[in-house]
């Protein structure tokens, strides 16, 4: 079972804080407890439900071998994904959500591998053959290519699962999960419509201890999955 933090302890991240009533998604009012001074209060009990049911499935999806896209190209969650998705191993998408990652999953595996190439051609000293004004362009396009696809190298199958972070900012990732059949788990603010997520996370999606809180949270049930996996027994061969 996951370790969900206390009431107080979601209150002390504010995670319950959302927007000003005025902008709000009516789909959210089932998880919205009241308002204060013009601005929602999200149910953090049904916060603390909801969290631990999915962390629940994703503990169990990575104990089976699945994998789980970290994803959040907002300026004020870039480096959080990184640091948890590279904690637990897993995927991750924060500066720009290149359009096909998931819908055309074979030509971004292309493009992953010229970039591994010319990764390996900079570290080995190969590029110093070209001219300076080849090894310029080719140092950029690593750089280009290290902002778009750097946190996906390790990716090597269509995710089954994604955590998304703001479902506004990244709407064209929500869009190719549910055009692909990969499960999303997404923060849902109060101006957020919870139908485009299939496992709804009632959370202020703007407070970086929220968000900083959740991501730990989704990190460590990664990580205890791995360790499930690692010790469930080896399967019996089959006799012949």
């Amino acid at each position: 079972m996951p370790n969900i933090p206390e009431t107080q302890d979601l209150l002390k991240s504010g995670v319950h804080f959302g927007h000003r009533t005025e902008r709000w998604h009516p789909k959210m009012k089932q998880y919205i407890h009241g308002a204060k001074k013009g601005v929602h209060i999200i149910d953090v009990e049904q916060t603390r439900s909801l969290l631990e049911s999915t962390l629940t499935y994703v503990e169990e999806l990575v104990a089976r071998g699945g994998v789980i896209l970290f994803v959040s190209t907002k300026p004020q969650a870039q480096e959080l994904v990184e640091k948890y998705a590279t904690e637990c191993a897993m995927p991750y998408v924060n500066e720009r959500w290149l359009g096909g990652t998931l819908t055309n999953y074979k030509e971004i595996q292309k493009l992953v591998k010229e970039y591994l190439d010319l990764k390996e051609k900079r570290d080995k000293g190969e590029l110093k053959k070209y001219t300076k004004y080849e090894q310029l362009q080719l140092t950029r396009k690593i750089e280009e290519l290290d902002g778009k696809i750097g946190g996906i190298t390790t990716m090597k199958k269509v995710p089954q699962a994604m955590l998304v972070l703001d479902m506004r900012v990244d709407k064209t990732a929500v869009l190719e999960a549910r055009n692909t059949g990969v499960k999303v788990i997404g923060i849902c603010d109060t101006n957020i419509n919870p139908g485009l997520a299939d496992f709804p996370i009632p959370a202020n999606d703007d407070a970086i201890g929220s968000l900083m809180l959740i991501s730990r949270m989704f990190a460590d049930a990664v990580k205890a999955g791995k360790t499930r996996a690692k010790a469930a027994p080896a399967p019996t061969p089959k006799k012949k």
